[in-house]
C-alpha cells in the first residue's frame, strides 16, 4: 500500500468515526427516525454525498452504532461467565450476579450515550436497527445460556429452556441499564438502590431455577 493510499484510508476511517460520533451526540435527545441526513453531515462538516461513501442510509448508521455500543461486550460477558464458573452452588450464582451487576454499572458509567441509544431504539421505528439490537441481545442470551449450562443447577434443563432463562437475565440487565440512565451520574445513593434491586431480582431468578423441578420430585 502506497503512502498516499494509506493516508486516504486513515482519513476515510476518521470521517466514518466522525459521522458515528456526531450521530450519537445528535441522538441524545431524539430518535434515529427523526435525525436528518443534512443535520448530521452539517454537524461533521461533510457533504451528504460523503455520507454515502460510508453508510447506505441512516439505518446503516444506526446498525453501525449498535455494533459500536454492544459488539465489544461479548468478550467481557464470556469473561464474567468464566469467572463465575470458578465457584460452586450458591457461591457460583452469587459470583455471577455480582460480576454481572458490576459489569452493567461500569458499562453504563462509561457509555451513557451508547446505552441511551440502545434503550431508545430497541423498540424504535427503524426496523434494521431494531433487528440489529435484537440480534446482539440474542447473542448475549446464547453466551449466558452456555455459561449457565455448566452449572449443577442446570443439570435437568434443556438447551431451549436455558436460553429462555438466559433471556430473562439479559432483559433484566438491559432494564437495569436503562434505569441507571435516569439517575444523575453523581447520585451514588440512587445508583446503589438500582443495583441492589438488580441483585435481588437476579437472586430471585436463581432461586426459581434451583427449585424449578421440586414439584416433580
Amino acid at each position: 500500500m502506497s503512502h498516499s493510499s494509506g493516508v486516504r484510508q486513515v482519513q476515510k476511517q476518521q470521517t466514518r468515526q466522525a459521522l458515528l460520533d456526531a450521530g450519537l451526540r445528535l441522538l441524545e435527545h431524539q430518535n434515529l427516525s427523526s435525525l436528518g441526513l443534512r443535520e448530521l453531515t452539517r454537524e461533521v462538516g461533510v457533504s451528504p454525498a460523503a455520507f454515502y461513501r460510508h453508510f447506505p442510509d441512516m439505518a446503516g448508521l444506526g446498525v453501525a452504532l449498535v455494533g459500536e455500543a454492544l459488539g465489544s461486550l461479548h468478550a467481557t460477558i464470556r469473561a464474567v461467565l468464566a469467572q463465575g464458573a470458578g465457584a460452586a452452588g450458591s457461591a457460583q450464582n452469587d459470583a455471577l450476579i455480582e460480576a454481572s451487576v458490576a459489569l452493567t454499572a461500569d458499562y453504563v458509567a462509561d457509555h451513557r450515550p451508547h446505552i441511551r441509544f440502545i434503550a431508545r431504539e430497541r423498540h424504535g421505528g427503524v426496523g434494521p436497527v431494531r433487528a440489529a439490537i435484537a440480534a446482539e441481545l440474542d447473542r448475549f442470551a446464547d453466551e449466558v445460556a452456555a455459561g449457565l449450562a455448566t452449572q449443577p443447577d442446570s443439570a435437568r434443563w434443556s438447551a431451549a429452556d436455558l436460553h429462555v432463562l438466559a433471556q430473562l437475565y439479559v432483559d433484566h440487565m438491559v432494564a437495569t441499564a436503562a434505569a441507571l440512565l435516569e439517575v444523575p451520574p453523581d447520585d451514588r445513593a440512587g445508583h446503589e438502590r438500582i443495583l441492589a434491586a438488580a441483585r435481588l431480582r437476579m437472586r430471585v431468578i436463581a432461586v426459581g431455577r434451583r427449585h424449578f423441578f421440586d414439584a416433580d420430585a
